[in-house]
């Protein structure tokens, strides 16, 4: 029984001894059959433990996909993709999303036809051409191109002719021909035709959404990957010409160095807590747009491209030939569509899209600032606020004339706004948000009522900036995955369980954390419970056995630890250039009116508040405050690696008194 055998065999030997047992009932074959059934099923844990391990290393950075195979395991059928019917043919899914921008772009024809831009608008589309150029695309060098390939991810396009893991491996060889390929389009402007071909794949919005209906699916595109490589070499040099001269729009924190989700929501609930502090409501609008990235007009954005952001000569060629002569097909069951020629919009799931994309949306900030009124984008998603006294109404309702310049901007330059998915709030202290109770905003030809909740940015925002659902929502889908987690323990070592707990549990925990500061301990106590389930889980722990050793022993930090982690570490990022610029003036250093011992400390401003409730909880104000109670030697860490250990060193210490 020692010698290796096929599960096949072993099968075969577990049958064979229970039949001798059954006719026989020899103690001799009863003690062969049992002994052949604990080999059986240790080879068949061995086995599954193997793949399971498997699948965690390969798919560890796409949790989409980990999710996936974890839930078809468990047979869990929520988190399975939605088979796409057979009744949806490949040139169904085309036919559908052709016609749906065309019919957009007529919806928006029409618009244009009954409605002007107005003259403010006017002035802002006509603004001079910027003193900055950008003529030609540096030829890159064999490292450069080499560091670009061996960063991407190994995503394989059914247009590659060699899969991308393959192509890795073979890199050394075929590096000088790929390099004269990428050269040779940066230099004369020129994109091949072979780089401008998309597959679409059809991909569910949401996986509760019935697959049967094709207004549930989204276009992805996959492109080949030399094409991306080649996108990814001009999308470096476009970045840092534009951060090199200042281009971005400020409030813009889609597909930028430093910037994402988190520090867009704490710009934002920063600004909301404080107005919050001082008694005054905020009306906060977010605005939806019907598949931006697809309606989007080739001549405007060139325009855009050349007059606003400096791009010319040899550059603006290369991107004509980029927006010209596409085509793409839909590939469904392994059958293709027809091609369509691509007319508008920019690829999803492309490099350059989501950038060119930001670039298109650029004279929209001054349009907003004309009113006077706040805003925040991320990529397409555009967030309005304004903070009156709730005894001045004229000034929340110019949240009104706002929007009507934003959807006549938008219609102008082939956006549609998306009335159905237009939300509003009304967010401040409970007893102004009262006196309007009855608030009714025209919104663009659209009336709309202040709801409770919202979901901005996959954070569910809630009037009072309590975060009561967010934190319940969070909860009730951590222990969703800690169940599936649960049921496959035995099979996975304690290696590959950490990584599975890390991807679906620590990372919904740490998502936008810093918001929660000041949060009610109830509220903090629902994630520190999930925390602790994903230890035990974790560890084979038993219920009734103490945690804070177990969470010692895996140097996880509580949960209100790693808030303060995650402000301290924006902070340290904002003080050094690591941040957005917003972040950064919301902190400044102390200066004292006098000569002290404090001079030159590297404190920080703390500002004054009226409640501790609402400017509390402020990031500019809690920043501040947690920072100037760090130890001189973390303070002044001259990196971010050296930073983040020893905060986490100091702040391990505060959690378990070690």
């Amino acid at each position: 029984m020692s010698l290796r055998m096929s599960k096949c065999t072993l099968k075969q030997l577990v049958r064979n001894f229970e039949r001798k047992w059954r006719s026989t009932k020899l103690e001799v074959f009863h003690s062969a059959w049992k002994d052949s059934i604990v080999e059986y099923r240790r080879e068949i844990n061995k086995a599954r433990s193997e793949y399971l391990a498997s699948q965690i290393e390969i798919n560890k950075n796409n949790p989409r996909v980990l999710f996936s195979v974890i839930s078809k395991l468990t047979k869990n059928q929520a988190g399975t993709d939605p088979q796409i019917p057979a009744i949806h043919t490949s040139n169904a899914f085309m036919d559908y999303f052709d016609n749906k921008i065309e019919n957009i772009r007529d919806k928006i024809q029409q618009i244009n036809s009954t409605s002007c831009l107005s003259s403010g608008v006017a002035d802002i589309e006509q603004n001079p051409a910027t003193e900055v150029r950008l003529e030609v695309f540096n030829p890159l060098h064999h490292l450069e191109l080499e560091k670009i390939i061996s960063s991407s991810n190994c995503t394989t396009c059914t247009l590659d002719a060699v899969p991308t893991k393959l192509l890795k491996q073979v890199l050394p060889d075929i590096i000088k021909p790929l390099l004269t390929i990428v050269n040779s389009s940066l230099n004369l402007g020129y994109v091949p035709k072979a780089f401008k071909l998309a597959v679409i794949k059809p991909l569910i919005k949401k996986p509760n959404l019935d697959p049967s209906v094709l207004s549930n699916y989204r276009p992805i595109s996959n492109l080949p990957f030399i094409s991306k490589i080649l996108e990814k070499a001009v999308a470096q040099q476009l970045g840092s010409y534009l951060q090199r001269n200042q281009i971005y729009e400020k409030f813009q924190s889609g597909f930028r160095p430093h910037h994402s989700t988190e520090t867009a929501l704490v710009k934002i609930t920063n600004d909301l807590l404080l107005a919050a502090d001082q008694g005054c409501v905020s009306l906060l609008v977010l605005l939806d747009l019907s598949a931006a990235f697809d309606t989007i007009d080739h001549n405007i954005l060139l325009e855009r491209l050349e007059k606003m952001v400096g791009i010319t000569g040899t550059a603006l060629s290369w991107f004509k030939s980029y927006l010209t002569d596409r085509f793409q097909f839909v590939r469904v069951n392994n059958i293709p569509s027809n091609y369509t020629k691509v007319r508008y919009g920019v690829p999803q799931g492309s490099i350059l899209g989501p950038l060119l994309f930001t670039l298109y949306m650029l004279p929209l900030g001054k349009v907003i600032r004309k009113h006077n009124v706040n805003f925040h984008c991320y990529a397409d998603d555009t967030q309005l606020f304004i903070s009156a006294k709730p005894d001045d109404k004229q000034r929340i309702k110019k949240m009104e004339d706002c929007i009507k310049d934003v959807k006549s901007w938008m219609s102008h330059n082939f956006l549609l706004l998306n009335s159905d998915k237009t939300e509003v709030l009304l967010l401040g202290p409970k007893a102004a948000r009262n006196k309007l109770s009855h608030l009714m905003l025209n919104l663009a030809d659209f009336s709309v009522t202040p709801g409770s909740t919202a979901k901005n940015l996959g954070v569910i925002i809630d009037s009072d900036l309590a975060f009561d659902k967010h934190i319940s929502n969070v909860t009730k889908t951590a222990f969703l995955h800690l169940r599936n987690i649960a049921k496959l323990r035995n099979a996975l070592s304690l290696h590959d369980a950490e990584k599975l707990v890390h991807a679906f549990i620590t990372s919904r925990l740490d998502y936008c954390n810093a918001l929660l500061s000041g949060c009610s301990s109830s509220n903090l106590n629902k994630l520190q419970l999930v925390q602790n389930a994903a230890a035990r889980v974790l560890t084979k722990t038993r219920k009734f056995d103490h945690i804070s050793p177990v969470l010692s022993a895996l140097h996880w930090l509580p949960v209100k630890f790693r808030i303060d982690y995650k402000i301290l570490l924006l902070t340290y990022k904002a003080l050094h250039g690591l941040a957005p610029e917003y972040l950064r003036d919301l902190i400044s250093y102390y200066e004292p009116p006098r000569l002290l011992r404090s001079q030159g400390a590297g404190f920080l401003v703390v500002p004054k508040i009226q409640r501790s409730s609402a400017g509390g909880r402020a990031f500019s104000y809690k920043a501040p405050q947690l920072w100037n109670n760090l130890p001189d030697n973390v303070r002044d860490s001259d990196t971010v690696s050296i930073f983040k250990s020893r905060l986490k060193t100091y702040l391990f210490s505060l959690a378990f008194g070690s």
